[in-house]
């Protein structure tokens, strides 16, 4: 019984050292490093952009590329390439079918252009792939308009979600 005040009083000296010393709040954005923008490309300060639960940020452009080349080939454009780097994130609930082929590229003359097939397989880029809850994927798409059009903005398609089964409209992004 001796012991009890002596117990009591170290329990409040404790309680009062931990309200003398406020805890860090936690940080909120996860902080990724730098990276060096490619010889070719220019970096982009572009806004997020959303079509359905996806998300887009494009980070890297460049346009008239003449060829490109791979691990066993140069391959010539027929016109130009456009390299575009981007990272999409799905920000819905569930998983969100992404397909690289039903990305435009949307020209100066409102022409669009899908990615170019043979450059995405040459480059090694992704097709169609599931994009998890609140996964994030960073990667490149290739498309191979004509030398005299400028490319001047994206046509996004996130995918199929719950309330928007078939995706059909896009999301333009101005590059």
């Amino acid at each position: 019984m001796r012991l009890l005040p002596v117990v009591v009083a170290l329990t409040l000296l404790a309680g009062c050292e931990s309200a003398k010393e406020p805890s860090a709040p936690a940080p909120t954005t996860y902080e990724l490093p730098p990276r060096q923008v490619r010889p070719d490309e220019t970096a982009l300060k572009l806004p997020p952009a959303k079509n359905g639960d996806t998300e887009f940020t494009l980070i890297g452009f460049a346009a008239g590329l003449p060829s490109i080349t791979g691990s066993h080939t140069e391959f010539p454009a027929t016109g130009q390439f456009v390299r575009l780097r981007l990272v999409v994130t799905n920000t819905g609930t569930s998983s969100v079918l992404f397909d690289t082929q039903r990305q435009l590229l949307v020209d100066d003359r409102g022409a669009t252009h899908p990615p170019d097939e043979q450059a995405m397989l040459i480059k090694r880029q992704p097709g169609q792939f599931d994009l998890g809850h609140s996964v994030r994927v960073e990667f490149d798409l290739y498309w191979d308009i004509p030398k005299d059009r400028k490319p001047v903005a994206v046509r996004a398609f996130g995918g199929p979600t719950i309330t928007d089964m078939k995706n059909l409209n896009g999301t333009d992004i101005k590059l």
